[in-house]
């Protein structure tokens, strides 16, 4: 029986026991999702997938709702041996259907499936750089700012949430909860006052140490976050950053961080982005924008 005569199942919602299966997609086309990041996504929003008549996952996606007006999608797969059936098109429609028609929908597109999301009434609107580092040099610098960078704790949410909420342009409280469960490392920088100004994360991988969000008042407080997070760390790095940081870029480059690509952010439902106060300097990954 050849690959065009195999049974699909109809679009299903894929959840914990699938996650193997998830993991075994992903792998199949070099994405490197492992347990850990597919139960924060789990927890986080929903997971759409079709499976064939034996039970393997052949597509994937995935919505994550924020707040009531906006949502991500990603994680969007279709395994080599399915292309070319609209298996995409459909798992990624059925993320659009689960949110309200009026909720703003964003992406972080590869190049391979721009086409498709322009068909589907997304526009292309900015880009995220994605930065890699394999060896990572720690800041030399006898600027001092006054401020203090300490681990995160249980008491800190409320204004960390705040913080992202400004950054980012919606609120993501229980994502947040989630991706610290699963963080490595997650700090806060404070003000001489204590007031907390900025916040940071890194996520262990199999990989790389994925570094973000990284919430700051200024490029240079958002690199020395970058440096506590990175500084003991033996192995690859990555952080994908926003644009209009060009200066933060800059120090990260003199730190070893190589810009490897430049995908779109694109959106349905809306022109332009949720305001935000410019001070989000690394995405939390690709999928959760």
């Amino acid at each position: 029986m050849n690959v065009s005569e195999r049974t699909i199942t109809n679009l299903v919602t894929l959840e914990e026991q699938d996650i193997p299966g998830l993991i075994a997609l992903s792998s199949s086309i070099g994405w490197d999702y492992d347990k850990d990041d597919i139960q924060t996504v789990m927890s986080s929003g929903k997971v759409y997938g079709h499976k064939t008549e034996n039970g393997k996952i052949v597509s994937s996606a995935a919505i994550i709702p924020y707040g009531s007006s906006l949502a991500s999608i990603g994680m969007v797969i279709v395994h080599q041996d399915y292309r070319g059936k609209g298996l995409g098109r459909k798992v990624t429609q059925k993320c659009l259907d689960s949110v309200s028609g009026n909720t703003m929908v964003m992406l972080i597109a590869t190049e391979e499936g721009k086409p498709m999301y322009e068909s589907m009434g997304f526009s292309s609107i900015d880009s995220v750089y994605k930065y890699l580092c394999d060896n990572y040099f720690s800041m030399k610098s006898n600027d001092v700012l006054d401020v203090e960078i300490i681990p995160m704790r249980n008491g800190d949410l409320s204004q960390v949430v705040k913080l992202d909420k400004d950054a980012f342009g919606e609120e993501r409280k229980t994502f947040l909860i989630n991706r610290i469960n699963q963080a490595k490392e997650s700090l806060v920088v404070k003000s001489p006052d204590g007031t907390i100004i900025g916040y940071g994360l890194s996520i262990l991988g199999p990989i790389n140490l994925i570094l973000g969000p990284i919430v700051a008042p200024d490029h240079y407080t958002a690199s020395l976050l970058i440096d506590k997070l990175a500084n003991n760390h033996q192995g690859k790095l990555r952080i994908d950053i926003p644009s209009g940081n060009e200066d933060f870029m800059s120090l990260l480059e003199k730190c070893g961080f190589v810009k490897v690509s430049q995908p779109p952010i694109m959106i349905k439902n809306s022109k332009q982005l949720p305001p935000s106060n410019k001070t989000l300097y690394g995405i939390a990954a690709q999928i959760f924008g």
